[in-house]
């Protein structure tokens, strides 16, 4: 018998979210093994195998098409790889785990408003600091290219692994690059988003993986999965 593997985020409200998708539609999704576990069963369709991972790794594992279909954020597959999103595809926005990419610089940077102006921010610098302008984020590909595409290459990454709106005030770099809901924790932190500065506006997705070995047999598990939730139907 075929079967796909579709994979869930394994922790939080955003797993709880995606698990209600499956629900609605009568697929309720259980785990045998107990909250711990990342093995599930959905009893209406035992041909579908469920796992649950990280947001990222179901980003990773997606563009490389080692599981079939999935649920993660929209940032996550622009981060994970320059052509994350030509390697899947976008079978149901699910409307929820919204979040923006933005530049953020600090609200005493009263003449920085747009890109324009962070880029000759950037171009002097040096010659102010004697340093590079330093950004502060843990999307390092999703900052590299949209500065490349405002023309902005005189800066230096900060790999930040959390409490990224805090490090300007630390001291460890000069704006931010981070994912945002509300801009609440920005605005707490001193930190303006600049009036271009939305790089992605990202929601939770549901994904087909391109690069998946795709059959008759699977993909006819796939149609059926899709019709009962709604999605649009795959074809490799």
């Amino acid at each position: 018998m075929s079967s796909i593997m579709l994979a869930l985020p394994s922790k939080g409200r955003i797993q709880q979210e995606a698990i209600a998708v499956f629900e609605k539609a009568g697929l309720s999704i259980e785990r045998p093994g107990g909250a711990r576990s990342y093995l599930g069963e959905m009893a209406a369709m035992p041909d579908v195998v469920v796992r649950f991972l990280s947001a990222s790794e179901i980003a990773r594992e997606l563009i490389r098409g080692t599981i079939d279909i999935g649920i993660t954020g929209e940032d996550l597959i622009h981060e994970t790889a320059e052509t994350g999103p030509q390697q899947v595809e976008i079978v149901k926005r699910l409307g929820f785990g919204r979040a923006d990419a933005v530049v953020a610089v600090p609200d005493s940077w009263i003449d920085v408003t747009t890109m324009d102006d962070l880029s000759d921010v950037a171009a002097d610098f040096r010659a102010r600091h004697g340093r590079w302008l330093r950004i502060a984020t843990k999307f390092v590909n999703l900052t590299r290219r949209h500065f490349a595409a405002h023309g902005i290459a005189e800066y230096r990454i900060v790999e930040s692994l959390g409490a990224t709106e805090a490090a300007p005030a630390s001291g460890a770099a000069d704006l931010i690059v981070d994912i945002t809901s509300t801009g609440a924790t920005l605005k707490a932190n001193g930190l303006r988003i600049l009036e271009d500065g939305v790089m992605l506006k990202s929601e939770s997705l549901l994904l087909v993986a391109r690069n998946a070995q795709w059959h008759d047999g699977k993909l006819a598990v796939l149609t059926r999965l899709a019709d009962a939730i709604g999605a649009t139907r795959f074809q490799p």
